[in-house]
C-alpha cells in the first residue's frame, strides 16, 4: 500500500508541476469561473436571487469539466499514457493521482470562486462549503474516469461533457439542496454517500478503461 500510495502522489505531483510551469489550466479556470459568476450577477435581478444558489453549482461543474477535459491531453499527445500503463505499478494508481492533481486545480479556483460568489451574492454559508468539499471528490472521481474514456476518441471534446454531465445531475441536486435546505444534513450525507459509490466504481473500473 506504501508503494501504491506513493505512485499516485508521484504522479499527482508530476501534474501540479507542470502546471505551475505552464500556468495553462489554472488561470483559464479561474477566469471562466469568475466570468460566469459576474455574468449571472447582472442576469439576476434581486426577486431571482434565491436562484443564484443553483447557478453557484452549474459554475462549479462547468469549470470542473473544463479541467476534466485535459486531465489526460498531454498524456496522450506525447504516448505518455501508453508508458504509464506498461509501468509497474497498479493502474488505478494513475487514476488516483490524476484525481489528486485535478481535485487540488479545482480546489485552488474554489478558493477564488467562493469569495467572489459571497462578495455578489450575500455571504456563503458552512453548509454551502462542506457541500463544494465532497463535491470534489465526486466530480474529480467518476470526471477523470471519464475523460480516461474520452481521451482516446477524436470528439474526446464532445464525448467528455456527454458521458459527464448526467453522472452530476446528482451533484448539482445535493449540493442545491445542502445550500438552500434549513437542514442540509441529509443532503451533505447523500453527497457523501454518492462520493463513495462512484469512488469505488471508478477506482475498480480505471484499470478496464485504460486497457482499452
Amino acid at each position: 500500500m506504501t508503494g501504491y500510495v506513493r505512485d499516485a502522489a508521484a504522479l499527482a505531483r508530476k501534474d501540479l508541476l507542470l502546471e505551475l510551469r505552464g500556468k495553462e489550466l489554472l488561470p483559464a479556470m479561474a477566469l471562466f469561473v469568475v466570468a460566469m459568476l459576474v455574468a449571472f450577477r447582472f442576469a439576476l435581478t434581486d426577486e431571482q436571487e434565491a436562484a443564484s444558489q443553483g447557478l453557484l453549482w452549474v459554475a462549479i461543474v462547468f469549470t470542473a469539466l473544463l479541467g476534466l477535459g485535459r486531465a489526460f491531453v498531454a498524456e496522450r499527445e506525447q504516448g505518455i499514457l501508453d508508458a504509464l500503463v506498461l509501468a509497474p505499478c497498479d493502474r488505478s494508481a494513475i487514476w488516483l493521482g490524476k484525481v489528486l492533481a485535478t481535485m487540488a486545480f479545482l480546489v485552488v479556483v474554489e478558493v477564488v470562486a467562493l469569495p467572489a460568489f459571497g462578495l455578489f451574492f450575500g455571504g456563503v454559508s458552512a453548509a454551502t462549503v462542506a457541500a463544494v468539499a465532497l463535491a470534489n471528490v465526486g466530480i474529480c472521481a467518476v470526471g477523470t474516469l471519464l475523460a480516461a474514456m474520452a481521451v482516446a476518441g477524436r470528439a474526446r471534446e464532445v464525448l467528455l461533457p456527454l458521458l459527464f454531465l448526467p453522472l452530476a445531475i446528482p451533484i448539482v441536486v445535493g449540493g442545491v439542496g445542502a445550500t438552500v435546505a434549513d437542514d442540509p444534513g441529509r443532503y451533505l450525507a447523500f453527497l457523501a454517500l454518492y462520493d463513495a459509490v462512484f469512488a469505488i466504481l471508478a477506482w475498480a473500473s480505471f484499470e478496464y478503461v485504460v486497457t482499452e
